[in-house]
């Protein structure tokens, strides 16, 4: 079968508080509202969603390195909004969405600045062929689990 023509758009995170989680990206992450804000509802969004009498609420972010057009990080808060198990990096699914960095103790530190939390400790590894990775995940303030990590090419002969 061939592949369809597709472009990847956004990814959409499910809030508690939209406004305060789409500041912590712009703020902490360098992310850029692209407006309009988005509020929906009516029956066709229960028919879209398969959530009888669901509304929502949110904005899309452009997220850094993508350029004008690029990808977005689309943040909505739903009502009525349904509880969810706490996020785990070994769960079946999307686990995690990764930034890169330039410094990734301060980028850390603006995290748990800006209302987040660490998730694991921060470590250097080689990674052979691709050079040397500096990672550490976190969670922003509603427990979503963010990856920061800044990659150092190795010189060729260093013994990666």
């Amino acid at each position: 079968m061939p592949a369809i023509n597709a472009r990847y758009r956004h990814t959409n995170l499910v809030a508690r508080d939209w406004r305060r989680l789409a500041k912590f990206y712009a703020d902490v992450l360098g992310c850029t509202p692209r407006p309009p804000e988005r509020r929906y509802a009516g029956e066709w969004v229960g028919r879209v969603t398969a959530i009888p009498g669901a509304s929502l609420e949110g904005i899309h972010l452009l997220l850094p390195g993508g350029g004008e057009g690029g990808p977005t990080l689309e943040i909505f808060q739903y009502d009525p909004e349904a509880e969810a198990p706490a996020p785990a990096l070994n769960r079946p699914g999307f686990a995690h969405l990764a930034f890169a960095v330039d410094d990734v103790p301060a980028a850390l530190e603006a995290v748990l600045a800006g209302g987040g939390s660490q998730h694991g400790a921060l470590h250097t590894m080689a990674v052979p062929g691709a050079g040397e990775i500096t990672l550490v995940y976190a969670a922003d303030p509603e427990g979503n689990v963010i990856e920061l990590q800044q990659w150092t090419a190795v010189e060729k002969g260093a013994g990666v």
